[in-house]
């Protein structure tokens, strides 16, 4: 094994326990020991941070060079989940509120006599419409504030693990070395 074939190693490895660990913040509901803030909708309290369709945690890849490694999602929102930010409230977001909140009191159930059930899921719906309604009746211009939820970047557990992940190779290519030295003495 060569020094190129050594730094290909190296970066492929770390390629793929980078992947994994990035991946397992979505498991983890943290950016390795740094936890993501819960949400506030109701209407998502059941699922993970960062978790409705899954599509953000699908769309993390990855490029790589004979030097280098670069982890990236093309997804447009990522970004203000990853770094947090404020958002302005459009007249478009009003109107998605406003679809959502006729979604969700488009189920409540009713009782024969026509008063509202009171039952668990008609209370967490009735939660959920109020949590829509409220961002609908929000005034275009507002800012919403999202909180930073990393799930790309480096950290010092990320270091750590690409240390280790160098020090083994190295080693591995030192007794190599050390092993053809012995059989050509």
């Amino acid at each position: 094994m060569d020094e190129r074939n050594i730094i290909k190693k190296i970066l492929a490895d770390i390629r793929v326990e980078a992947a994994s660990e990035f991946d397992r913040n979505f498991e983890r509901q943290a950016f390795f020991s740094e936890a993501w803030q819960r949400r506030k909708s109701p209407s998502r309290s059941q699922r993970g941070t960062l978790i409705s369709s899954g599509a953000l945690r699908r769309s993390i890849t990855s490029k790589s060079d004979d030097t280098s490694i670069t982890f990236f999602t093309s997804l447009p929102y990522a970004a203000i989940h990853n770094e947090g930010g404020e958002i302005k409230v459009t007249a478009r977001m009003k109107a998605f509120f406003w679809h959502k909140y006729y979604e969700a009191t488009g189920g409540f159930k009713r009782k024969k006599d026509g008063s509202l059930s009171k039952s668990k899921a008609q209370v967490q719906l009735s939660t959920e419409a109020e949590f829509w309604k409220h961002l609908a009746l929000m005034k275009e211009g507002k800012t919403i504030r999202i909180p930073r939820r990393r799930f790309l970047g480096t950290s010092p557990e990320l270091e750590q693990m690409v240390k280790r992940i160098i020090e083994h190779n190295l080693e591995l290519y030192s007794r190599t070395i050390i092993d053809n030295l012995k059989k050509n003495i």
